[in-house]
């Protein structure tokens, strides 16, 4: 397994701990609306650098 993979599995991991952790204190709606703000900001900032 190269480096690559071994680092997507582990981000992969962590973001269903974080879920995980988030459904545990009651903070779903907080993340999914994060989440959603970080990727519209992520294509918004995509699209203005191309």
């Amino acid at each position: 397994m190269s480096i690559n993979k071994t680092r997507s599995a582990l981000y992969r991991i962590a973001r269903i701990l974080g879920d995980v952790q988030a459904v545990k204190r009651g903070r779903v709606g907080q993340r999914v609306a994060r989440r959603v703000t970080g990727r519209a900001t992520s294509r918004f900032l995509r699209n203005l650098f191309k």
